[in-house]
């Protein structure tokens, strides 16, 4: 069983480039095998444009994922569940938005870090929430309330 070099090494380039590309798309994906997570819940009035595994940033970084979303069927809120990395230390008088990143970017939630010197545990909910807010609602309220000229 004669192999020529050039089978050798371009079977080896395409087994790199698939290397290469696996892991391309695992970081893409937002996986994160480096350590542990913990739990925050928050309850939103509105979450369009995010879902499970949209990211959760402090500051313009990635500090998490969204983990679970729900509808209340009593308050009709949407309850989420975010998962925030360990050794991430989120001050319990935060605050957590739906923010876009811009006219025609998808949405993420980004926590407004408070002051407060105390930190949020696992499990516990953030309560000062803000949720999504429709640019097309906007739109009609600006363009509605500028025709008027009394």
């Amino acid at each position: 069983m004669s192999h020529s070099t050039t089978e050798v090494l371009v079977g080896g380039g395409v087994l790199a480039a698939a290397l290469a590309f696996g892991l391309y798309a695992v970081q893409s994906a937002g996986f994160d095998f480096s350590g542990g997570e913990y739990p925050l819940r928050a309850s939103f009035r509105s979450l369009e444009g995010v879902s499970v595994g949209t990211d959760v940033r402090l500051a313009g970084v990635k500090v998490g994922t969204v983990t679970d979303i729900d509808l209340n069927r009593e308050t009709f809120r949407a309850d989420t569940v975010v998962s925030i990395r360990d050794g991430i230390e989120i001050p319990d008088d935060s605050a957590i938005i739906v923010a876009s990143e811009g006219l025609l970017g998808g949405n993420f939630i980004e926590i407004s870090p408070g002051g407060s010197p105390f930190n949020f545990e696992s499990g516990d909910e953030i309560l000062d929430t803000q949720g999504a807010v429709s640019l097309l609602s906007l739109l009609l309220k600006y363009v509605g309330g500028g025709s008027s000229s009394e």
